[in-house]
């Protein structure tokens, strides 16, 4: 994930391309509409994945020993900062690749990760299998450079991604491999014989095409592993959106403030993908702002799009201020998380919630804590996120709208005053009966003035929000 937000930026550019920087026109872009897969398979999971709404994503790797952030300080980008400005780039860099002789996470526990999951709800998980600093949390076999191959390598969990995989698995739970298109520690990627200015590759790829290919061989015998060795998954989740086409390039790109190379940085996607949904029948691939027939939802991160949209999407949104573990993170409210779920599932999206484990392989009981007052809330009111989806009038204030494949509604209220809820969108049908889910008994409504008012039970216990079902014309 990328550590420098552009919530506004992003947020416009979720739906539409805006005009170029000046500078950039050289780069003549595709498409930006989004395209529904057209493999039945595809398009089948893709719609069931929709219906589980709430996932985690997971980062864990080097980083956590120091308790930094993923591998973007080893990035040489005037946005970066280190800590210590007194120690030179060339020697930061060889200590964040040494940390792997201190990563040894004895406590790993991928059980505690899932029950806290599925206690909070979540229906489908995202592992770091490998981030851009290139250290591999599975057992690849075409680099030394894995938790498999540090001072973990002879404990019996240390394929760490398989574990992951399993437990969130024996769970019912949907699977996804995150992976990081660049390589930072590969020589085909970042080549020491240049200096590293930016995330993107450090040579001219166009003089010497053989290194480059023997980096997308790389990339691909390692998604082949992954798609072969680890159990069914369903979805590829590709970071990395620097590595594309020139002529994929969009405004968002360029928002990153990263240099645009004057050459593809192309590893074959139709290839790869291939390859993978020959080895995971249906695989969802998302080739994350590469926008075409291999994103198969769109991702915006950190924030939430201003307005609904029937496309699959995922907002990926952090539990903390960090993806991965940091000391004294602030975790956000239980609270604050559903809202951020009632209002993403109601514009048609899925929450990926970010939770980062321990340099030591657990979950803080600040974070356990979290999700299960998540879960909670959705043991009661889960049947107005789960298999639902957008209405145009999503919401009305602090009230948003869901449909059930029933044609059920629900109004799900993020505040009420004085003991009622009101809306004047969606109204109910004449003879609807009105429920709270949760309470079994039917509740007191009228229309007034083209809106709805809904009376709360006396005595009813105060909720995060409150989730009404009722039926329209």
């Amino acid at each position: 994930m990328h550590p420098k937000q552009k919530t506004a930026v992003l947020t416009l550019l979720f739906f539409s391309l805006m005009g170029f920087a000046k500078g950039q026109n050289t780069i003549h872009p595709v498409s930006t509409e989004y395209q529904y897969p057209e493999d039945p398979r595809v398009a089948e999971k893709l719609e069931h994945w929709r219906d589980q709404k709430f996932g985690m994503l997971i980062h864990w790797g080097i980083y956590a020993v120091p308790g930094i952030i993923e591998s973007w300080s080893l990035c040489n980008e005037d946005w970066i900062t280190r800590g210590d400005s007194n120690v030179a780039y060339h020697d930061y860099k060889q200590w964040y690749w040494g940390l792997k002789d201190q990563f040894n996470p004895t406590g790993f526990d991928p059980d505690q990760w899932a029950e806290a999951a599925e206690k909070a709800g979540i229906k489908y998980v995202v592992f770091t299998t490998k981030h851009h600093d290139g250290f591999n949390m599975f057992d690849t076999q075409y680099t030394d450079y894995k938790i498999s191959g540090g001072p973990f390598k002879n404990h019996p969990k240390a394929d760490v991604a398989k574990h992951v995989f399993d437990a969130f698995r024996e769970r019912d739970m949907m699977i996804g491999a995150y992976y990081s298109k660049p390589d930072w520690h590969s020589q085909d990627f970042w080549w020491d014989y240049y200096a590293t200015p930016d995330r993107n590759v450090n040579y001219d790829i166009r003089k010497h095409p053989e290194r480059w290919q023997r980096y997308v061989d790389f990339t691909h015998n390692q998604i082949n592993e992954l798609t072969t060795n680890y159990g069914d998954i369903d979805i590829l989740w590709l970071d990395g959106g620097w590595v594309r086409p020139r002529n994929t390039v969009t405004e968002e790109v360029i928002a990153w403030g990263a240099p645009i190379p004057e050459f593809d940085q192309e590893i074959n996607m139709p290839k790869l993908a291939e390859m993978a949904r020959k080895n995971q029948e249906g695989l969802l691939i998302v080739d994350r702002t590469v926008h075409g027939p291999f994103e198969n939802y769109r991702t915006p991160e950190q924030g939430i799009p201003s307005t609904m949209s029937e496309d699959p999407w995922e907002s990926c949104i952090t539990l903390g201020g960090a993806w991965g573990y940091v000391p004294n993170d602030k975790f956000k409210s239980a609270e604050k998380v559903i809202h951020l779920l009632i209002e993403i599932v109601a514009k048609g999206g899925n929450l990926l919630l970010g939770v980062g484990p321990t340099a030591d392989g657990v979950f803080l009981p600040e974070q356990v804590e979290r999700l299960e007052e998540i879960g909670e809330w959705m043991n009661i009111n889960g049947e107005a996120i789960y298999e639902t989806r957008a209405l145009p009038d999503f919401q009305d204030g602090q009230v948003y709208f869901t449909k059930g494949k029933d044609a059920s509604v629900y109004a799900l209220a993020t505040n009420s005053k004085n003991g009622k809820v009101s809306w004047s969108v969606n109204l109910p049908a004449t003879n609807s009966k009105m429920q709270l889910l949760g309470y079994t008994k039917p509740l007191k409504w009228a229309v007034e003035n083209g809106k709805v008012v809904v009376t709360l039970p006396k005595g009813i216990p105060a909720q995060p929000a409150y989730a009404f079902k009722y039926s329209v014309d």
